[in-house]
């Protein structure tokens, strides 16, 4: 059993563990942690040997009192949830409709070059979430022990609508650049640098901002 402990853990396992809701599916799984059905469903068959899981033909059930689950996120919420890249990542296994918003929308489109007034022992991440998800998300948070509204450490500040545009950028669901123009101009003495930076990367995109306004007036 020592032997089947240590050769489980690896990186689909963890995200697996913390993916997984009271009652789930292995295919509902499989397409949060971005894994393929059969390799998801081979990880699930091996944690439920372990008593991780309760397996019916269409359901998996999750034991919360599993010495191995309980085990696995204590570690996870002991090393990993205060970690700023942790926090921003675990989104994505949520399940959850988000996209970054505010200072950290200028934070990814200027690639991460554009970051003020924030460190280690105060880092708030700004997300809009869908309101039907907002259930979803605080009980991910609460499992993980993932801190919201704090005013110390890293944290999400979050905002629930009932809808929200989502653009993309290199993979990441964030505001378009268009909004994130707009929130930099309406806050300009401190993103002046950053709308520098921003005409340099995306030159002729930056119209796009303004095709935007119209449109939406």
């Amino acid at each position: 059993m020592i032997t089947m402990d240590f050769e489980i853990i690896n990186p689909h396992v963890l995200k697996i563990l913390i993916a997984a809701r009271k009652e789930d599916s292995i295919r509902a799984i499989s397409d949060r942690i971005s894994l393929s059905y059969g390799w998801t469903y081979k990880w699930v068959q091996d944690l439920a040997k372990l008593g991780v899981f309760k397996l019916t033909r269409m359901k998996t059930f999750l034991n919360k009192d599993s010495q191995f689950y309980r085990r696995t996120i204590q570690y996870i919420k002991k090393i990993l949830t205060k970690d700023i890249q942790f926090n921003y990542g675990v989104l994505s296994l949520f399940g959850i409709e988000y996209c970054f918003t505010k200072l950290d929308s200028v934070f990814i489109w200027t690639s991460g070059g554009y970051n003020i007034a924030r460190y280690k022992n105060f880092y708030p991440i700004f997300i809009k979430v869908r309101a039907k998800d907002r259930k979803l998300f605080e009980y991910y948070c609460k499992k993980l022990s993932l801190s919201i509204n704090k005013r110390n450490g890293v944290f999400y500040k979050p905002v629930f609508l009932d809808d929200f545009k989502i653009s993309y950028h290199e993979g990441t669901p964030v505001d378009s650049l268009g909004e994130t123009i707009g929130f930099m101009e309406e806050n300009i003495y401190n993103f002046e640098p950053a709308l520098e930076m921003i005409k340099e990367m995306y030159n002729g995109k930056i119209k796009a901002r303004y095709k935007e306004v119209i449109t939406n007036v």
